[in-house]
């Protein structure tokens, strides 16, 4: 949260400043620049929403969790990721069909320092994304990143335009026009994710590997089968069938399960909720 925070006030800064600059050095592609800093405000402000309510305990209304508060705030910044894309693919077009001035070259000063500053956040967001899991949190680095893909691109169109001079006025348009097919790229991409926690997608085979070795490793297990796994926000829920030995009493089986649920909670500190069915083990 306190990343998201950080994002908003560094992406409004910057944003004003793009769009001043933009709008007196006469390059386009610094405003649509503005326009993708502007939306990461907002993508900020929704994961920042977002994992506050993930973070909210289980209640009567909600027996399992706010968890899925973070997968659909990362689908909601993918999805203005796209959104985006598309505006600012639009005003490209309509700027490389409308004659306008040779960009000035001070801009460019501007551009380096918004690709510096960005591409610092973005990855430290990334760290933050990667070290918890957090889709959301991934996303809105990734929302970062596109700035600097945009800010790249806006350099290199202006750099065009002003050693070209007249006759490549246009080049800075382009640039944002290339910047906004990388854009959309980066949203699909973060939108997948999102989308494949919603709908209980299984995890990768590190986290179900891991949760099987930890359950495998009590000494009581015979077997085990039907492993399910889903993310819901930043934890994991299991679902499990342990086999054991067939003549365990019930009050020993419970006892093997909270084994269970130990190991795999020592072994998968993400793992919240494990519900455990016992078996009894049958070789044939």
């Amino acid at each position: 949260m306190r990343a998201a925070q950080v994002g908003m006030a560094v992406n409004l800064i910057l944003a004003i400043i793009k769009l001043i600059a933009g709008i007196i050095g006469h390059a386009y592609a610094l405003v649509a620049d503005a326009v993708e800093s502007t939306a990461d405000i907002f993508s900020s402000l929704v994961v920042y929403g977002g994992l506050r309510i993930a973070a909210q305990p289980a209640d009567e209304d909600h027996p399992y969790g706010h968890g899925r508060a973070e997968a659909l705030a990362g689908a909601l910044v993918a999805l203005m990721l796209l959104a985006a894309a598309l505006g600012i693919a639009i005003e490209a077009v309509r700027e490389i069909r409308t004659p306008h001035h040779t960009p000035k070259a001070w801009t460019l000063a501007v551009l380096v320092g918004v690709i510096v500053i960005k591409q610092i956040l973005a990855s430290k967001v990334f760290q933050i994304g990667s070290e918890t899991g957090s889709t959301a949190v991934m996303a809105d680095a990734q929302h970062h990143r596109s700035d600097v893909v945009t800010s790249t691109a806006a350099f290199i169109g202006i750099s065009i335009a002003v050693i070209g001079g007249p006759g490549w006025e246009q080049a800075d348009d382009w640039a944002a026009l290339v910047a906004s097919l990388v854009i959309c790229y980066n949203g699909v991409k973060m939108l997948r994710p999102a989308v494949n926690d919603l709908m209980d997608r299984i995890p990768d085979d590190s986290v179900v590997q891991g949760i099987a070795s930890a359950a495998t490793s009590v000494a009581e297990v015979r077997a085990i089968e039907k492993l399910k796994v889903r993310k819901v926000g930043l934890q994991y829920a299991v679902d499990l069938h342990v086999q054991t030995d067939p003549q365990m009493s019930l009050h020993d089986a419970h006892i093997v399960s909270g084994k269970v649920k130990g190991a795999i909670r020592a072994a998968m500190p993400a793992v919240d909720g494990v519900l455990i069915h016992m078996e009894p083990y049958e070789p044939a």
